[in-house]
């Protein structure tokens, strides 16, 4: 009996899942979210990639000298992860991209 209602339940759990997944598609396009939402995660985004680049450019430079060639001309210069000091992206819209012949 008891292999029984295990296989039995299996389906229904399946079955639920399903029926809850249907359940919140609907939900989510009767009430779409917010535009003010995708700006926020695209702030989010623009502001962990400035935060990776600065944990970055300092690890470089307090280890960087371990890994310089000292037979390179310039080997005491740690350049920045990001292009240049301070850099992180423009703000704005981006261009589009150029299209592409076939």
């Amino acid at each position: 009996m008891d292999d029984l209602l295990l296989a039995l339940t299996v389906p229904a759990v399946v079955a639920a899942g399903g029926l809850y997944a249907v359940y919140d598609a609907r939900r989510q396009r009767r009430r779409p979210p917010l535009p003010y939402t995708h700006r926020a995660a695209r702030l989010a985004a623009a502001d962990a990639t400035a935060r990776a680049e600065a944990v970055v450019d300092s690890a470089y430079a307090g280890l960087g000298g371990l890994y310089a060639d000292p037979a390179a001309p310039g080997a005491g210069s740690t350049p920045a992860v990001s292009g240049r000091p301070g850099a992180g992206r423009e703000r704005g819209p981006s261009r589009p991209a150029p299209a592409r012949k076939r």
